[in-house]
């Protein structure tokens, strides 16, 4: 690929159309990754975008397969480069990022890079994230050469550009997600309230039928019956349209509440809304990434649905704990199983695509046991900042 200014125009526009194609933000970051990869022709490229903690909250790689990934292990710090190019707002472009004096290092599993080109992907003075790449291939006809054959002026001056545009694109993305936020919050709203109209006038029905009933139990014990058996009924309507409230009307309270107390208190009404005795205990977790915190907490919500409306469980126990830097999120219960070997059918049953997804998008693992007659268990790792 000849990546002169020429040249590099039509591939940035495609880049630039590809990235508007999206509204959710990280795929609007995989696609930023393929095409800065695919326009400089590079082996590797990524993007990680930062949180309030000294790591990234989010952090797509491309080049790099599933395996590889999986190996590297946890998110990346923001140190070294990724640090200058977070705090600095400068671009950097090096023959060798190894002989650079911040270079810190990478795991053993990490792929070795040799030239790299990075630029922070900035709207305004806030910075969104560093893009970066590594290892340059040679153009064809080229001699290839060990260390690769290095990122040019105009190489860095394309990834300009679609930076420049990375950055519109993903805070587009951001604006449209947060205005489904508003949307969800202003159906919650209106849900709660249908919710509560609906709920009370099964409670009234069901104090009515329940008062006939009890007049008639010793004149006319037939009709008695069937007074009993309508409020059987009404009560499970009562509780179904409670049970729907807890699941539609979760608070979404990481940010004011932390992981363990959101993730108490969702507990403690679900304890309190199913037959089912529904208990959680922490031990020593410590304050992870907000991405990390989202994934652990809509895991544990789906398990805990699966538990509650599909296993016939007694009791559910839910600990979260601290595994070295990260966590480590177990959610067990006594119920029916299934067979793990089964599993298309049950990964669309119980959601374990999405879980393992939600795990696997913040580097971490998710992990089923179960068995029928035997009860399940899910646990998920994940790592620090």
């Amino acid at each position: 690929m000849t990546n002169g200014p020429g040249a590099g125009i039509p591939a940035v526009s495609t880049a630039i159309l590809a990235m508007s194609r999206h509204l959710e933000v990280r795929d609007v970051l995989k696609t930023i990754v393929a095409s800065a990869r695919e326009l400089l022709d590079a082996e590797y490229a990524a993007l990680g975008v930062p949180d309030d903690h000294g790591g990234f909250a989010q952090f797509v790689v491309d080049g790099v397969s599933a395996e590889q990934w999986k190996a590297i292990g946890p998110l990346p710090r923001q140190h070294g480069i990724l640090a200058a190019m977070l705090h600095n707002a400068t671009p950097e472009r090096l023959a060798d990022v190894r002989e650079d004096p911040r270079f810190g290092g990478w795991p053993a599993a990490h792929p070795d890079m040799s030239d790299f080109l990075g630029l922070p992907v900035a709207d305004g003075d806030e910075i969104l994230g560093a893009l970066f790449l590594a290892n340059k291939r040679c153009p064809e006809g080229a001699p290839s050469r060990p260390d690769g054959c290095g990122f040019t002026e105009d190489d860095e001056r394309l990834l300009g550009i679609l930076a420049q545009h990375a950055a519109i694109a993903l805070t587009n993305a951001r604006l449209y997600e947060r205005s489904r936020e508003l949307t969800i919050a202003g159906e919650r709203a209106r849900l709660a309230h249908e919710l509560h109209d609906a709920v009370a006038q099964k409670l009234f029905s069901l104090r009515l039928t329940a008062q006939a009933a009890t007049a008639l139990v010793d004149r006319d014990p037939v009709r008695a019956k069937d007074e009993l058996h309508q409020v059987a009924a009404l009560a499970a309507e009562a509780a179904e349209e409670l049970r729907a409230a807890v699941v539609e009307l979760r608070p979404a309270a990481l940010d004011e509440d932390g992981l363990v107390a959101t993730l108490r208190s969702q507990i403690q009404v679900l304890d309190r809304a199913h037959a089912a005795r529904v208990s959680f205990a922490a031990h020593g977790v410590r304050a992870l990434p907000s991405a990390q915190e989202e994934a652990v907490l809509r895991v544990a919500q789906e398990a805990l649905h699966n538990a509650l409306r599909h296993s016939g469980a007694e009791s559910v126990e839910v600990t979260l704990s601290r595994d070295g830097q990260g966590a480590l999120l177990r959610i067990a219960d006594d119920g029916c199983g299934f067979d793990p070997g089964a599993v298309r059918r049950a990964g669309r049953h119980l959601g374990l695509v999405s879980m393992h997804d939600r795990a696997g998008g913040v580097g971490g693992k998710l992990t089923v046991e179960s068995e029928p007659g035997k009860g399940t268990a899910v646990e998920m790792e994940v790592p620090g900042g």
